[in-house]
């Protein structure tokens, strides 16, 4: 009976996910990038040094202190620490074992649209984000829908914060790293491993994530900050001896990702618009949507509550996480899966084909090293996440309330690690689907706010 109701989920889920990445979607997300990216002109683009600066400026917080928030650097590591995940280490294994290397070509065409698009959804979370009598401030989707287009526009604003609460639940974060405990530590070490591991693991990452939650935003940021510049030196570190130690395999494997692009024959997902081509730029574009969320909405409610007071300086630091979390990390891990040539001689899927690569590419400390880069990227991503959900549920049911949400996100670190594989992917998947679609239309209708404030910004803002 258990298996038959299992089973039955997992079909929903997949059917779910199925139809919410349709044609529509698909889109809205990339046609609609491409409309605020020609609208203007690619120019951010070429601000990225300055959005570097932005970062780095250690007065920032000082100069543009508003309310109980944070900085505009924790800001960028909270929404970074939730994208830089399991979404770039075991997403990237499962769109390269489905969709073969052209993948990795799309999720990286879905990263340059999805900079702009950040770009613009985190400037409106600043220009339209909610003030309290207490001196907070929050932002977010919900927020520059209500504020920005009006109140008749809240029921678009509502779907959002409903599809937000269950869409950043750490489901598939936890099924992975799950999976990396048994497969690096449980398995090596002889103990035994099933149901009971895998609620021990689930105990023990939701007691840690519990013990930083409950500390606030404040809290995250700080653990945020301290911990992802340290994970992504150790993890471009790890990659880098890979491709040194397969230096002749790498010329190889960059020809084979842009020509897998356009004539994909290892592709093993389903078609779409009639070939295998439209399937793999859908299967690009929902893991680059899984990997950096941009276009999704979760990072412009990190954003939002940032002490900068100029938009599109909050904009253009935004803009950096799919540029940091795609183009770079997303990058090191195909390529080490790549040249290492283990995505053809393993049938591993997720996790356990990273963890193949770095087996064979750093013999006796591939695996070990791995397992601390997962545990790093893992843990800031389960605390990044809840924070998202505790602003989704203050703005449904008031801030009071939003505590709550910690509860149910502790309670589902349980099931996650107890689940399958394709069941959290697809759960996520439909929901981010559905986050998008606010997020997006919303972005869309105010898109002329943001490039007037960028006009006026680029004459008379200094910094």
């Amino acid at each position: 009976m258990l298996n038959q109701l299992s089973e039955w989920v997992d079909n929903f889920l997949r059917q779910f996910a199925h139809y919410a990445w349709g044609l529509p979607l698909l889109i809205l997300l990339m046609g609609g990038g491409l409309i605020l990216s020609v609208m203007i002109r690619f120019r951010p683009l070429g601000m990225i040094r300055q959005a570097f600066g932005i970062i780095s400026d250690k007065n920032q917080g000082q100069k543009d202190s508003e309310g109980n928030s944070i900085s505009p650097i924790q800001a960028l590591s909270t929404a970074l620490a939730s994208t830089i995940g399991m979404g770039n280490i075991a997403g990237v294994a499962v769109a390269i074992s489905i969709g073969g290397p052209g993948a990795i070509f799309w999720m990286w065409i879905s990263a340059l649209i999805g900079m702009i698009t950040k770009f613009f959804t985190c400037s409106l979370s600043v220009m339209y984000r909610k003030r309290f009598e207490d001196g907070t401030v929050e932002g977010g989707p919900m927020y520059f829908i209500e504020e920005g287009l009006g109140k008749k526009w809240k029921p678009l604003a509502v779907f959002f914060a409903l599809a937000g609460m269950v869409g950043v639940v750490p489901v598939f974060n936890v099924n992975q790293l799950t999976q990396a405990f048994r497969d690096i530590v449980f398995v090596p070490a002889g103990l035994e491993v099933g149901w009971m591991s895998n609620v021990m693991t689930g105990i023990f990452l939701a007691t840690l994530t519990a013990v930083v939650i409950l500390g606030g935003v404040r809290r995250i940021g700080y653990m945020a900050e301290k911990l992802i510049p340290y994970m992504v030196f150790l993890y471009f570190m790890c990659v880098g001896i890979i491709i040194v130690t397969h230096f002749s395999s790498l010329p190889g494997t960059l020809t084979l990702i842009f020509t897998e692009a356009f004539s994909p024959t290892h592709f093993k997902g389903d078609s779409f618009l009639g070939g295998t081509l439209g399937g793999l730029i859908l299967l690009g574009v929902r893991r680059g949507a899984f990997s950096n969320e941009a276009g999704v909405g979760t990072a412009p409610m990190a954003h939002g509550a940032s002490t900068q007071k100029e938009p599109i300086r909050e904009g253009l630091s935004a803009m950096l996480g799919p540029l940091i979390d795609t183009l770079i990390i997303c990058t090191l891990t195909a390529l080490a899966i790549l040249v290492t040539d283990v995505w053809q001689t393993t049938d591993h899927n997720g996790v356990s084909l990273t963890l193949s690569a770095f087996t064979k590419g750093i013999p006796y400390f591939g695996a070990p090293l791995l397992m601390m880069c997962i545990f790093i990227f893992s843990i800031t991503s389960l605390f990044s996440f809840s924070y998202y959900g505790t602003k989704c549920t203050g703005y449904l049911f008031g801030r009071d309330k939003a505590h709550i949400y910690n509860y149910f996100y502790l309670l589902s670190i349980g099931v996650g690690a107890v689940t399958t594989l394709d069941m959290m992917i697809n759960l996520i998947d439909g929901f981010y689907a559905l986050m998008a679609i606010p997020t997006m239309l919303a972005t869309l209708l105010l898109s002329p706010k943001v490039l007037s404030r960028f006009n006026d910004y680029k004459l008379h803002y200094k910094k």
